[in-house]
Order: structure tokens, then sequence, then C-alpha cells
């Protein structure tokens, strides 16, 4: 008899599922993100019931006195409902400011929308820091707009520094980049042609920008509206430098207790009332994308 006749049926060597097979290839990353966001995130919400002491140090012991007096604070409900008005304000002016520039880019072809392209995307290539010190020489008392104003017979310009105003202007600024690379990638469903159609049918053009490019654009805007509204929840140097300590916000907040005050289980529970605001956002996010698609 041949070696294959003698060889037991055992010896095969044994096939992955597709099941195991998909198992197996998301292994690596399974284990990266626990390593790097499921652990620290585990680490803060144990560290939101440990006692705070004088010295900054953690007790030992488990207590809600933490979570009890973050919930129960008014300054703390304010703080959370005036982080997320701002957000949301952030995220309108952004989507506002960032729509028809989106829109022509993606109607554009050949040399000018590659040189859109790299309008858009060359301020990702400066720091966030950067960025918001130019807009400090631009909003300060003597900066661009105030000279001009006093230029032009103002005698007392606005203040845009040190208030909500400039942290408004300047993260608007600051997120026009995500908002319009998200429309962009949510605009494939605009076809040039349904737009010819429904002006062939008599609609004029606000009734088929109406009617037809914002449904069809609709996914783009709830994934810009998404990701700019985490980034302005949770957006630190900007609201700091052009707040100047006097905006109150949720990521300045967590700053100051877990560095100025060494509060830390605070910064902590804070730190998850941020992330609880991320995940409702993503429940939103993924129900109105049911109702757009």
């Amino acid at each position: 008899m041949s070696t294959l006749a003698l060889q037991s049926p055992a010896t095969e060597p044994r096939r992955l599922t597709p099941s195991g097979l998909v198992a197996l290839l998301l292994l690596p990353i399974a284990l990266v993100n626990s390593v790097g966001f499921l652990w620290p995130v585990v680490n803060l919400l144990r560290m939101s019931f440990q006692e705070a002491q004088a010295s900054g140090a953690l007790g030992a012991g488990f207590t809600l006195d933490t979570w009890r007096e973050t919930l129960g604070d008014w300054f703390t409900l304010e703080l959370i409902a005036n982080s997320v008005g701002v957000s949301l304000l952030i995220t309108v002016l952004t989507l506002i400011a960032s729509y028809p520039i989106a829109l022509y880019l993606h109607r554009s072809r050949g040399l000018m929308r590659t040189v859109l392209m790299v309008l858009v995307v060359a301020p990702l290539l400066t720091s966030a820091v950067v960025r918001t010190y130019g807009w400090i020489a631009i909003l300060s008392d003597r900066g661009l707009i105030a000279n001009a104003l006093m230029a032009l017979g103002v005698s007392s310009p606005p203040s845009l520094m040190f208030n909500l105003t400039g942290v408004v202007i300047g993260l608007t600024e600051i997120l026009m980049p995500y908002m319009i690379l998200a429309l962009l990638s949510g605009f494939g469903r605009l076809d040039p042609r349904l737009e010819e159609a429904a002006r062939t049918l008599g609609a004029n053009p606000f009734q088929t920008f109406r009617r037809v490019v914002l449904p069809l654009t609709a996914p783009g805007i709830a994934l810009g509206s998404l990701l700019c509204f985490v980034l302005a929840i949770s957006s630190f140097v900007t609201p700091k430098l052009l707040g100047g300590g006097r905006v109150f916000l949720l990521a300045t907040e967590v700053y100051d207790q877990a560095i100025v005050t060494l509060n830390w289980p605070l910064a902590a529970a804070l730190s998850m009332i941020v992330l609880i605001v991320f995940g409702l956002s993503l429940a939103l996010y993924g129900r109105v994308l049911r109702l757009v698609a």
C-alpha cells in the first residue's frame, strides 16, 4: 500500500473556518485597542471611584462621593450643558461655512480641483497650537481686527479674546478642513444629472438644492457634524488659549482638576462624562444615518 493510503485522516492539517479566520485577523487590532484604549478607560473609571486626598494622592478605598458631588453640583451640570451647547454651535457654524466650499470642490475638475484640495488639506499640516496663536494675533485687543476697526474710526472695538466669541471663531476655522473632507466623502451619491433632471422638470435653484442636493448629501452632513462635534467638545488647546481661563468647558476643566488642583478622581469622572457624550453622539449618528441612507 502507498503512504497516502496508510495515512490516518486525523493527521490531515486542520483548516480554519471563515469565522475563525476573521477572528484571527481581528486579534491584533483587538489587542492593540485593548491595551491602548480599553485599559486606560477602565483605569479612568476605577480612578473616579477612589478617594481624593489633599496632597493629590489617591486613596485606596472605594467611594461614590466623587460621582455624587459631580452629578449633584450645579456648576458641573452647567459645565456639561455649556460644553454641549458650544460644541453644537461650532458644529453648525462649521457646517454653514464648509458646505459651499465642499460642494464647489466636488463639482470642480482638473487643476482647479487639485489646487482647492491642497488648500483644504494644507491647514492640517500645521499644528493647532500654531493656528491658535495666529488667531491670537488677529483677535487680540491690539490685533489685526482691532487695529482695522480703530483705523475706520471705531474708538472701542469689541473684545474678541478671552471670551466665548474668540473660542467659537478659532475652533470653527480649525475644524473646517475636517468638515470639508467629511462632506466630500459623503457626496458620492450626488449626480449632476439628477440636478439637470430637476431643472428640466421646472424646479428653481432653491428647490433643486432642497429636494435633490441636500437629501443626497445628508450622509456627509451627518458624518461631518459628528466629527466636528466630537473634536469641538474634546478640544483643549484652543479654548484654553483663546478663552484665557474664562471659558469653562469639559476639556479645560479636566485639565484644571488633574494638573492645577490635583483632584484626579474628579478629573476621571469628568473624562467619563465626555466619553458618555461621545457614545450618545455615536448613537444619534447611527439613527440619523438610518433615516437618511
